[in-house]
């Protein structure tokens, strides 16, 4: 990045944050309300399945078909890096994920409390009303771990600036090709909303959102869609190809660009907007609803085609995945498939289908 514009390192915001008195919460994927931990004075800091983490110690709790953020993930609680945390919060993302959490509580047992998560499969009213009464539990598992007990004014206080954060981040995504950034400095700038305070992310996207200039950059223009841009290796690659990312939607950052909540009462207005927000396999969206965004996407930005770029063994991308293709093609809209595990180098057979899809569409 530009040297005006720093990132701070996760080690520095922690123990920041930890010096002035607050409390860590390690967040597993994927959707969880931000605002409810930060009113409590807890910061939430994601956990993707760390790369560079030997999986070993995992993989004797997990089936060897489990996808490389659950294993690299338990393993990390088991060698201690997640000693820092004083909560571990585990969203029901998945079977996986949910089966994560289960081996955390019932068996490995870490001396941290063990939040769940557990998040509607729909957007009907039931839905958000269901959602709602599982924040009131996450409220009250933060309360008795002594974590204090914000009132509904400082609840709303929290929500404003997490949706004001989340305001600038839709408008860094609209406005990311006239950044004078590449693809992955692009994502190591998105990807600090999984740590930073939303005060300092919002510093950091006003400042990134002002050097946008006049002449988008230049390129055969893709859409990533996915779980996670990991490794990011894929980013450099689609660069070497004559290709540009014009949109997003990886399940860390495009479909978590969530509308703003409506309602008064503090814990619903949270619900609304992560139920709300864009289609996710991992929310059991229909697939219909994902076909349309992602036509869409591909008319709003100029995209020649699709990259689906998935973890090996992620059942909600892959059960998705052959009508969503379908759709796409349909509509004349190219995509290719290719797979990675998170710690692993870019393979060459990725490089090499990456290679054919850009020759096709350039």
């Amino acid at each position: 990045m530009p040297a005006s514009l720093e990132i701070p390192r996760r080690s520095e915001v922690i123990s920041r944050h930890k010096e002035r008195g607050g409390r860590v919460a390690a967040v597993f994927p994927i959707h969880y309300p931000r605002a409810l931990f930060r009113a409590f004075n807890v910061l939430p800091v994601e956990v993707w399945g760390p790369p560079k983490i030997e999986a070993r110690q995992g993989e004797k709790h997990l089936q060897s078909y489990t996808c490389s953020i659950v294993r690299n993930g338990l393993s990390f609680v088991i060698s201690g890096g997640l000693n820092v945390a004083d909560f571990i919060v585990v969203p029901h993302a998945c079977d996986s994920l949910q089966g994560f959490g289960s081996i955390l509580i019932d068996f490995i047992k870490p001396e941290k409390p063990v939040i769940p998560i557990y998040i509607p499969r729909g957007t009907r009213e039931s839905d958000i009303e269901f959602f709602t009464e599982e924040l009131k539990s996450v409220f009250t598992r933060l309360a008795e771990a002594g974590a204090g007990s914000p009132s509904d004014p400082e609840l709303i206080q929290a929500i404003e600036r997490e949706e004001e954060a989340d305001k600038l981040l839709q408008e860094i995504f609209q406005k990311r090709t006239h950044l004078p950034f590449s693809d992955i400095e692009f994502y190591r700038l998105v990807r600090a909303r999984e740590y930073l305070p939303g005060e300092e992310f919002i510093e950091l996207a006003r400042d990134a959102v002002d050097r946008a200039g006049d002449n988008p950059q230049s390129g055969i223009p893709i859409i990533l869609s996915g779980i996670v841009p990991e490794p990011m290796e894929i980013l450099n690659a689609i660069v070497r190809r004559g290709g540009v990312v014009v949109a997003d939607d990886f399940a860390c950052l495009g479909r978590r660009l969530y509308p703003a909540g409506k309602s008064e009462e503090p814990r619903r207005r949270m619900a609304e907007s992560i139920i709300l927000g864009p289609p996710d396999s991992t929310r059991g969206s229909p697939i219909g609803d994902r076909v349309r965004h992602l036509r869409k996407l591909v008319e709003e930005s100029g995209a020649r085609g699709v990259v689906f770029y998935n973890i090996k063994f992620c059942e909600p991308e892959l059960f998705h995945l052959p009508i969503l293709r379908k759709g796409l093609k349909d509509a004349g809209i190219p995509s290719v498939v290719v797979e990675a595990d998170i710690g692993e180098e870019l393979s060459r057979q990725v490089e090499t289908s990456l290679e054919t899809f850009m020759e096709v569409i350039k």
